[in-house]
């Protein structure tokens, strides 16, 4: 296990013949989830394949923030929220997993996956008990990620948990674009199972729906639903004397120093530059992460506006109906 390097809010479509089934499917996805419903597969086709375009910008968005980081030294924290207020409402609509039955009288599900191959989402199948052999095949050609049949007892959990780990997991064909902002400690500290434990389960208490681990500084800058924004600073104990040093070059006191050294408080010099602050960096209690304690976490507000949230933008969708 590791903890995912980049996580944002996305869409789920589902695709039936059946209304009844559909009508079920709308009760029984979350109402955190923007979704929309299919009866018709070629106007879900259509729509699938026309998002090709906008999930290659997007990848293309992030890649020039790395590469201004790299090439020019622009500092990736303020682009990071650029990214998030200019390209929210894209990035939002994009359906990043694809429910499909199986069994439809003008197409069967498998072939209309297969026309997708170029859309780089997450594709679930629903099957009857006679079709599961053909998924088991789909599922080891890789054409689908998990396949789950109609007539189990407990189909509507096992589907809702399958979408809810294949929308972090679509997120991860991010992870190599921000992996390349870590060291190659910084990345091994994160990919350790007790470490990513915690910080899975940090990132869920705050409520951030999108976040994004940088390297340079080491941390994490995620934002809640709402917009607030916040920068989870991470320090390694070892750079806690370092970190001192730097805490006194810009005027820190006596008592902030010893504070840092002996790791009860961090200070966010390197987020106060990156946004252009003409005050002395916060400071804030730190607290142990993983089982080690080798890694230390403190948590800054970030000025923001809310623009372009996921809950501004979830407002301004249409209530949930069958696309006919």
């Amino acid at each position: 296990m590791s903890f995912p390097l980049f996580a944002s809010p996305g869409s789920v479509v589902f695709l039936d013949d059946d209304p009844g089934y559909l009508d079920m499917l709308q009760l029984l996805a979350p109402a955190a989830w923007p979704v929309r419903f299919y009866l018709r597969p070629a106007q879900c086709l259509r729509q699938l394949q026309q998002e090709v375009a906008d999930w290659e910008a997007d990848v293309w968005a992030q890649q020039e923030i790395i590469d201004r980081w790299h090439r020019h030294g622009t500092p990736l924290i303020p682009q990071i929220l650029q990214y998030w207020a200019q390209h929210g409402a894209r990035r939002y609509g994009l359906t990043q997993v694809c429910v499909v039955d199986y069994s439809m009288p003008l197409t069967d599900g498998l072939q209309l996956l297969d026309a997708l191959r170029d859309w780089p989402g997450a594709k679930v199948l629903l099957t009857g008990q006679a079709d599961e052999q053909l998924a088991v095949q789909a599922f080891n050609r890789g054409l689908i990620a998990q396949f789950i049949p109609k007539q189990v007892s407990d189909m509507s959990r096992r589907l809702v948990d399958a979408v809810s780990q294949l929308l972090v997991a679509t997120c991860q064909r991010h992870a190599a674009l921000w992996r390349a902002t870590l060291t190659p400690v910084q990345n091994a500290m994160l990919r350790t199972p007790a470490m990513a434990q915690a910080l899975a389960q940090w990132v869920t208490a705050q409520g951030w729906v999108e976040y994004t681990v940088i390297g340079a500084p080491f941390g994490i800058l995620g934002r809640n639903a709402q917009g607030q924004t916040g920068w989870l600073q991470l320090e390694p104990h070892s750079g806690l004397d370092e970190l001192a040093e730097l805490a006194e070059s810009v005027g820190a006191g006596a008592s902030a120093l010893t504070q840092i050294r002996q790791g009860r408080q961090l200070m966010a010099i390197e987020l106060c530059q990156a946004l252009g602050c003409k005050t002395l960096p916060a400071m804030a209690e730190a607290f142990s992460l993983g089982e080690d304690d080798s890694l230390l976490g403190a948590l800054f507000a970030v000025p923001g506006d809310g623009a372009s949230s996921f809950a501004q933008w979830m407002a301004g969708q249409p209530p949930r109906f069958i696309q006919i």
